[in-house]
């Protein structure tokens, strides 16, 4: 039992015993130790925070443990709960990364108000809102070129020149929904009969004719086997396939396709050259496809190889076939550049050749696969008001 402090001669000491005299004779070690327990006794007594009932524990538990509160809950949780299992304060700060005032603070709080002393007493700063003013300013700023010679905004500079903060500039954009970093291209046709070509295609599409073929041509040139020149990466968990930029480019093919609307299927032809000899060619083999046919209705653009002299005499040999130019700068009406796009992500991009005849052969392995489960691709409007309607129901086809 602690008797009393006795300081004298400069030296502290630490008595235990009911008498002073009984202490007199204990040794220096003794004394040190007995020194050295009561100053662990009071540290801990000061450090440790004060009791925790069985209900505040749980409650505390719950919390450390979530992963879904906000992080300063937790913090605040773990702090508590190690300060209740006696842990040093040193421990604390190297565990939970805080400071010897952040600990005294929670402590404090929590033995005054217990866990309503957890909750956090900053309110935060008072919403701002930029004036009409300033967003017009901003607005009328971002339509302009900035001076540095750049091409567009970021919010950073436009902040910058009008001494604002970028977080203002950005909610300004983003209410606007303006995008300075996006850049969308286009392409506008300067077809004076535009209208009337692409409602000519348009009802051939949405609804053929009866006893009639309707196919859309098209050819993708210039068709690069390119070989890697290191192995491919395989793709793994947490990992993309990986080619290496290098590469050997063994050489070029070009690929004709012509897409059956009703059905959906393709007839695809390779070939090492593009000329029109080929197109006609491949015309030739799309024609003997469709024998059945009353008409064959075939969609193409405005390339050159598709109105050369040997076309007009394939034409005038097979007076069955009538022929629907795209509008200019309109392919996107010929729903065969749909299916390029599906090949050129399925088989072309990611593609190694070894040769130019290992390209033909995965290109025509995946005509015949993809002739298997073949759809139709089917137009939608997205705004009925939009949509252009063909003048009359015949069907005569765009002149050569």
């Amino acid at each position: 039992m602690l008797a009393r402090l006795n300081v004298g001669g400069g030296e502290k000491g630490y008595q235990f015993g009911g008498e002073e005299g009984a202490t007199s004779g204990l040794s220096q070690s003794y004394r040190s130790q007995s020194r050295l327990t009561f100053v662990q006794w009071i540290v801990r007594r000061y450090h440790r925070v004060s009791e925790i009932s069985k209900e505040q524990r749980e409650e505390l538990l719950c919390f450390a443990q979530s992963r879904t509160l906000p992080a300063g809950d937790v913090f605040r949780a773990r702090l508590l709960l190690a300060l209740a299992e006696g842990k040093p304060w040193s421990q604390i700060e190297v565990e939970l990364q805080t400071s010897r005032p952040t600990i005294a603070r929670w402590k404090r709080r929590f033995e005054e108000q217990g866990l309503a002393g957890l909750e956090p007493r900053h309110k935060g700063s008072q919403s701002r809102a930029a004036t009409a003013a300033v967003q017009a300013r901003v607005l009328r700023k971002t339509t302009q070129r900035p001076d540095d010679g750049s091409t567009h905004w970021s919010c950073r500079k436009m902040a910058a020149a009008l001494g604002l903060s970028k977080s203002t500039v950005q909610r300004i954009w983003r209410q606007a929904r303006i995008k300075p970093h996006r850049l969308d291209r286009y392409m506008a046709s300067d077809d004076p009969n535009f209208e009337q070509k692409a409602a000519d295609i348009v009802a051939l599409c949405m609804k053929p004719p009866q006893h009639a073929a309707l196919f859309c041509v098209d050819e993708k040139s210039a068709i690069q086997a390119l070989d890697r020149l290191d192995p491919v990466l395989p793709l793994s968990p947490g990992r993309a396939e990986k080619h290496r930029f290098e590469y050997y480019r063994h050489g070029t093919l070009s690929l004709y396709a012509a897409l059956d609307v009703r059905t959906g299927k393709v007839v695809g032809k390779t070939a090492s050259r593009h000329t029109s000899a080929e197109f006609v060619d491949f015309l030739e083999q799309v024609v003997a496809t469709a024998k059945w046919a009353r008409e064959i209705h075939i969609v193409l653009d405005n390339l050159s190889a598709h109105k050369t002299k040997s076309v007009e005499e394939f034409l005038a040999a097979h007076p069955k076939v009538r022929f629907h130019f795209t509008p200019t700068y309109s392919s996107w009406l010929n729903q065969v550049e749909i299916w390029f796009s599906k090949i050129e992500r399925d088989v072309i991009s990611r593609g190694v050749f070894t040769s130019v005849a290992d390209l033909a052969r995965k290109l025509r392995k995946y005509i015949r696969a993809y002739g298997k489960s073949a759809k139709p691709f089917r137009w939608t409007y997205t705004d009925a008001s939009r949509r252009i309607q063909p003048v009359g129901n015949d069907i005569t086809g765009t002149a050569h």
